[in-house]
């Protein structure tokens, strides 16, 4: 068996080998390009020709070195840069060479419970790039149109009006980038207004039309001049971001659709013809069975899963990784508390409360269960965190046996389950 601790940079990696009864024998210091990673490859063939005998420790679990380590057939393991801080000298002096060696030291330590990265498939590692890609570029869309409503409401309150309760619709983001002032707005006639709404694909041209010419003509507070010149350009500028974010937001909606189940959707039923069925991501059907779950958070769901969803041995390991199993604290005569776990996937735990929200207006059984903790006291959150808990408890068992989600087969358990607790007490 050997060990190997990597501390990890952008330019080069301090590198140290081990083995067991013997400790750190060496280390030394690996460029970050393809040619050194090689040699460090065949360094550690030599040393232990057997690949799965080797375990590689180091303080991130993706990443072009980690997969050339995973290509390579080493136990790669991810450990929190918190577990190799705690191990170093009462000074906590930070210092490169000594991580490495530090993480050469869990690699050997057989005692130490360390989980080894498995790795994702072509389709589960896009799946997941797009998803998290998308979520980013979700968060960008909000800014951008907080931005944007300021924007207007200091140099063009007119066009609030005409956006309505949709600030984001892409007929009135591409007004905005022809005609981003009021000025520039009164010179086009209604015939041209009604022309670009059915360019724009508007549904109702003649109405858009209107609706235009009411909001120019009411009652406005009228923005200094110098300020209007001014911001016309960053308007503009927004709304080109934000139609350019919605279009590729669109097509990376479909594409990961078509990854989870194997073609793209087709028709009313949005559902893809057996004919056209390819590879598809493990359980994509069972991800869309359940209430709340759309291409996009069912792919954020999937993607960090993983096509591996064995490697949770329970309900309770699935839900620590996504942070909702609540951690508990009492000790003597202390107060028991219940507290947020804070280590977790953060991009899966933010997906699965957005999904318990989502699962209020389909599931009748989500929305007793939510109403039922409110009762109790609980705050939105709180009972959106215990809701979401009890969806991973779901999932996994439907993951395992590779079931879709039945609402009335769920809600028979329930209330069986409740029946049981309630004659035992």
């Amino acid at each position: 068996m050997l060990a190997v601790g990597i501390d990890w940079s952008e330019e080069f990696h301090p590198v140290a080998l081990g083995r067991p009864g013997e400790g750190v024998f060496d280390v030394r210091r690996v460029e970050h390009s393809p040619k050194a990673v090689d040699a460090l490859v065949e360094r550690i063939a030599v040393l232990e020709p057997e690949a799965a005998e080797v375990r590689v420790v180091l303080e991130m679990r993706h990443g072009l070195l980690v997969e050339r380590l995973l290509d390579a057939g080493y136990v790669v393991v991810p450990v929190n840069p918190d577990l190799v801080a705690r191990r170093r000298g009462p000074a906590r002096k930070k210092d490169d060479t000594e991580d490495a060696r530090i993480a050469c030291l869990l690699a050997l330590d057989r005692f130490e419970r360390l989980r080894p990265v498995i790795p994702h498939g072509e389709i589960a590692g896009e799946l997941r790039a797009i998803a998290r890609d998308d979520e980013r570029a979700a968060r960008d869309e909000r800014r951008l149109l907080n931005r944007l409503r300021q924007e207007l409401i200091a140099t063009f309150p007119a066009a609030l009006e005409i956006a309505g309760a949709d600030l984001g619709a892409p007929s009135f983001l591409r007004l905005l980038e022809r005609w981003p002032s009021a000025e520039a707005l009164l010179t086009a006639s209604r015939d041209e207004l009604v022309a670009f709404a059915r360019e724009s694909r508007h549904g109702w041209p003649e109405r858009f039309a209107d609706k235009v010419v009411q909001a120019l003509a009411a009652d406005q507070f009228q923005p200094r001049a110098y300020l209007v010149r001014a911001k016309a350009d960053t308007i503009r500028l927004s709304a080109s971001q934000l139609l350019a974010i919605g279009k590729q937001r669109r097509s990376w909606e479909r594409r990961m659709g078509e990854l989870l189940l194997g073609a793209p959707h087709r028709g009313r039923a949005k559902q893809p013809r057996e004919d056209e069925r390819g590879q598809s991501f493990p359980g994509g059907e069972v991800y869309l069975s359940f209430p709340g779950l759309g291409d996009r958070l069912a792919a954020r769901v999937a993607g960090e899963i993983g096509d591996h969803p064995h490697q949770f041995e329970s309900p309770n390991a699935l839900q620590c990784y996504a942070g909702k199993a609540p951690v508990t604290r009492r000790s003597g005569k202390s107060e028991f508390v219940v507290s947020c776990r804070l280590a977790y996937n953060r991009h899966l735990g933010d997906t699965v409360q957005q999904w318990a929200f989502c699962s209020l207006r389909t599931s009748p059984w989500a929305r007793e269960f939510y109403n039922q903790r409110r009762a109790t006291g609980k705050g939105h959150n709180a009972a959106l965190r215990a809701l979401a808990n009890r969806w991973l408890e779901v999932l996994w068992h439907c993951l395992q046996k590779d079931v879709a989600y039945d609402e009335a087969v769920h809600t028979a358990n329930r209330n069986r389950a409740l029946q049981q607790l309630a004659q035992a007490a």
